[in-house]
């Protein structure tokens, strides 16, 4: 508190008036569980007054924060990685003094726990305002957006495409360039938006001796950067061994209750953004299914039928903090590789679906794990015709993500499923489906053409490790993780796929034969018949003619011969007409 009171991020507030609107936030301080020594004040404006909060009547804005797995894709490109963090991001940020109102909390006065509490109002965005992110977001950009000119393009990148609110990291080719990069993008941060870019950790002896030790994270800060080892970072959520520059993975210690609540915060503690642990994770994800099908509350004693397997499941998760994942994704620079060629397998049993993801360089014999997912498979009408697009179409956006955050060419990228079904329905050009494969074959085509599509056999295909479930203990040396080998031998053969027993397949649509006919009435008289006559007034004598002798053949009491004439007129004239018709409707067709 006296830290905020000192910066002047909050100040007393003047008394309030019946006229003036005003809000006031309970505050508390947690302790993080990875800082266990900085306590950190909250200020909850999610707690509620008559029914509602403050963060009920405020907007949340545009979401602008930048996608975490492609800044942890670009982190992986290249030798030399470095992070930073802004110092009180949210605190940077100034609130008009018409809203401060609304920031209201109490406090004791002059920060002395012997005097009364006071009113104060806070001067700078808070965290937990749902509008917080979005304000310093937009600010922070604004400051690249100014910097742009003197301080160049690579720092405009850097901050608008590589920071996850507060957290910017990035790999760059060489020690110096990554000194270069940060050394700027420190200066434009403090020179037009007063921000403060500190806590700089890199795997590069290099780069971290080339910064004051104020500007380093803590645990760096007192190390001899040449002899001891370095600590592990959190580098947006990942733990990143910067000794070894690998990944590694740390379990929550506390005991969680045998309950729906329970089983989700076991699950959801293992963060795993990329997908290293999928095959794992799947199998507490299907027994998450299978114990809370119904209507089950969240703090009921699950059934004792389930848990053992529960139990044998989570005390083998610990093997999990002896898998180590190298940082860089290929064997060399990523921007120095230049046959790289990105693969992308899917696979969808009765269960699970699940993608991966693999860059390849042939010529350094290098296979690199990118991106996976896994996904329970729904329990009801979904047959395996049904879930094989469903994993297509999951491997589809996961290439749509890597291009888009890795400049990936379109044609570079080829998709790989041991499923012809699926294959034939995405090569087919004739027969039609219906909707549900017809929008998920669409949106197969839509992010691939049926050329990049190949056949795998099912013992080569790592995603089936992912849909059947592995032990934490094979995890490391699965082809999950270092690839199939067939990557690195001869290219796949492209070819076009039938559908398979389209006859018999239920999401065909039948096919239908339409016949179109047009019923004509073809008149006897034909306008070709008008062209041996070469005066009007004789064509109609003729016409007129035949009419007066079909009506004596009829034994009509009253011929009126004028009438006749016009008739025969009317005949000829109808008779030109409908031959004109019929012309316009070949010539158009």
């Amino acid at each position: 508190m006296r830290s905020i009171f000192e910066n002047g991020h909050a100040e007393k507030a003047p008394p309030t008036t019946d006229k003036r609107e005003c809000w006031y936030l309970p505050i508390f301080g947690i302790y993080h569980p990875q800082k266990p020594n900085q306590l950190r004040v909250v200020f909850d404006s999610s707690a509620k007054y008559g029914g509602v909060s403050l963060n009920d009547i405020l907007l949340t804005g545009p979401d602008l924060t930048n996608s975490l797995s492609g800044i942890l894709l670009r982190f992986r490109g290249e030798p030399v990685a470095i992070m930073g963090d802004i110092q009180q991001m949210f605190y940077c940020f100034k609130v008009d003094e018409n809203n401060r109102d609304f920031l209201r909390f109490l406090w004791y006065e002059d920060n002395d726990f012997n005097k009364s509490l006071t009113d104060y109002h806070m001067c700078v965005h808070v965290f937990g305002n749902s509008p917080s992110p979005a304000i310093a977001t937009y600010g922070l950009r604004k400051t690249a957006e100014m910097s742009k000119e003197n301080y160049g393009d690579d720092v405009y990148n850097f901050i608008c495409r590589d920071f996850y609110v507060d957290d910017g990291i990035t790999s760059l080719p060489t020690p110096g360039v990554a000194i270069d990069l940060m050394k700027r993008t420190q200066s434009a941060l403090q020179t037009i938006g007063n921000l403060r870019l500190h806590k700089i950790a890199s795997n590069s002896e290099e780069v971290m001796k080339a910064f004051q030790p104020f500007d380093l994270t803590k645990d760096l800060k007192d190390l001899d950067l040449s002899s001891d080892t370095l600590p592990v970072q959190r580098s947006l959520g990942l733990n990143w061994d910067i000794e070894t520059d690998s990944f590694m993975f740390k379990l929550a210690k506390d005991i969680k209750p045998y309950t729906r609540r329970g089983i989700l915060s076991t699950i959801n503690s293992v963060y795993d953004p990329l997908g290293f642990l999928a095959p794992v994770l799947i199998q507490g994800k299907l027994i998450q299914r299978e114990l809370t099908t119904g209507n089950v509350d969240w703090n009921e004693t699950l059934p004792q039928s389930k848990y053992e397997e529960w139990e044998t499941w989570k005390t083998s998760l610990h093997h999990l903090e002896k898998v180590t994942i190298q940082r860089m994704c290929l064997s060399r620079s990523f921007s120095d590789t230049v046959d790289k060629k990105l693969h992308i397998f899917s696979d969808a049993p009765e269960k699970a679906i699940a993608a991966v993801a693999y860059f390849t360089s042939v010529r350094h014999s290098s296979i690199g794990f990118v991106l996976g997912k896994a996904k329970v498979a729904p329990t009801h009408g979904h047959s395996i015709p049904r879930l094989e697009p469903c994993a297509a179409v999951l491997a589809t956006e996961i290439g749509q993500t890597i291009s888009d955050n890795l400049d990936i060419p379109f044609n570079s990228i080829q998709y790989h499923t041991d499923s012809m079904v699926v294959l034939g329905y995405i090569s087919n050009e004739k027969r039609r489906f219906y909707t549900y494969v017809s929008n998920r074959v669409a949106k197969i085509r839509q992010l691939s053409q049926p050329e990049q599509w190949t056949y795998v056999p099912t013992d080569k295909n790592p995603t089936d490790l992912a849909t059947r479930a592995i032990p934490a203990a094979d995890l490391q040396q699965s082809s999950w993780l270092l690839g199939p080998k067939q990557l690195l031998g001869k290219e796949s053969i492209l070819e076009s796929f039938e559908l398979q027993n389209p006859e018999e397949d239920k999401e065909n649509r039948p096919e239908i034969v339409c016949a179109k006919s047009i019923a004509s009435k073809e008149s006897l008289l034909g306008t070709h018949r008008f062209e041996s006559f070469s005066f009007w007034k004789r064509l109609v004598n003729a016409i007129t003619y035949i009419k007066r002798i079909l009506g004596a053949r009829a034994n009509l009491p009253k011929i009126d011969y004028l009438q006749i004439e016009k008739e025969a007129e009317n005949s000829i004239i109808k008779e030109a007409q409908k031959d004109m018709s019929l012309k316009n409707s070949h010539a158009s067709v």
